[in-house]
């Protein structure tokens, strides 16, 4: 994707796959609470008209292109345009553009959550390499309808009663956008692992699940899914309760800079693990999880040919 094109992606759709709703519309204006910082009050302007967006307190603004930069702390412009292009198939299909629609149409209607159970959706898990059972435990199943069409999808609930949801085409959110935050029942957990979006989470548990299958200890910590690099500094205060402090983040720039920002906060006083170094060869953990995968059905695909009886062609053994 160019920039060219880049720019003519609405930035109020691209908020809107990213999990964040405006608060407000005065004419051509939306008003959001900012996704760059903590807010109480809406300061986050986009002028629907010029594709602009401002924000009051940090002093800045611009188009879509500098609005990823902020996001995701880069000014490598190939890079952030990589990270659009990877958001965009799940806004530019026609049945999600919601730049169409009035203000105050709900994005999602006739919402329905529901266990897990479409094959379809758990085709797709399995296909991420996720044990489908743990993803029955741990997300729900949302039925809604957009533009008069049906639609569902993996949903992950959050702290704030939104949920992550996903399927093989598209991604996005149900507001609030929100921190995951899984706490274990019983004693309190002094250690806390932190993942950057729940595939990643649920790829954790499966690889554990499958080293340890009679003792996972899968309840041995708490867990924090930020949902997005974006929502890190709201996973700082409830990380102060923790002694030790795991991050399984993306090895790209964002992840770097979601690590450095706990390492700012909390690095003289707590123990902080880069535990991307585990898949220093991967993009991230559910890429790791893949090519595990990948290789256990080689190796079995090996063993099952050796035992095979040895095929005969002409009264001879090959």
């Amino acid at each position: 994707m160019d920039i060219q094109t880049t720019k003519q992606i609405r930035i109020a759709d691209y908020l809107h796959s990213l999990g964040y709703s405006p608060v407000k519309q005065q004419g051509i204006n939306l008003w959001y609470k900012s996704p760059l910082r903590e807010e109480t009050e809406a300061s986050f302007k986009v002028n629907t008209e010029r594709n602009q967006w401002y924000d009051f307190a940090l002093g800045k603004g611009g188009g879509i292109i500098e609005l990823a930069q902020e996001l995701y702390c880069s000014t490598c412009i190939s890079y952030i345009l990589q990270k659009i292009e990877e958001q965009t198939p799940h806004i530019r299909p026609v049945s999600f553009s919601f730049g169409k629609q009035s203000f105050s149409e709900p994005s999602f209607q006739q919402l329905e959550i529901v266990p897990l159970s479409s094959p379809a959706l758990l085709s797709y898990l399995q296909e991420r390499g996720i044990n489908t059972e743990l993803a029955k435990r741990e997300c729900r199943e949302a039925h809604f309808t957009n533009n008069g069409r049906r639609y569902f999808a993996i949903a992950f609930p959050n702290v704030s009663g939104g949920y992550e949801i996903r399927n093989r085409y598209f991604k996005g959110c149900i507001a609030p956008k929100e921190i995951s935050h899984i706490r274990q029942s019983g004693k309190a957990r002094e250690t806390c692992y932190v993942f950057e979006g729940f595939m990643d989470y649920l790829s954790f548990l499966t690889l554990r699940q499958e080293s340890c299958p009679n003792y996972p200890e899968l309840d041995g910590q708490d867990y924090i899914v930020l949902n997005s690099v974006s929502n890190v500094s709201k996973a700082l205060y409830p990380l102060g309760s923790y002694e030790r402090i795991h991050c399984f983040f993306d090895n790209d720039r964002a992840g770097m800079e979601a690590l450095r920002q706990i390492r700012m906060e909390y690095g003289r006083d707590l123990y902080i693990r880069d535990a991307s170094q585990t898949y220093s060869e991967c993009k991230d953990l559910n890429e790791y999880l893949q090519k595990q995968a990948e290789r256990k059905g080689q190796i079995q695909s090996v063993k099952e040919t050796h035992t095979q009886p040895p095929k005969k062609k002409n009264g001879f053994r090959l």
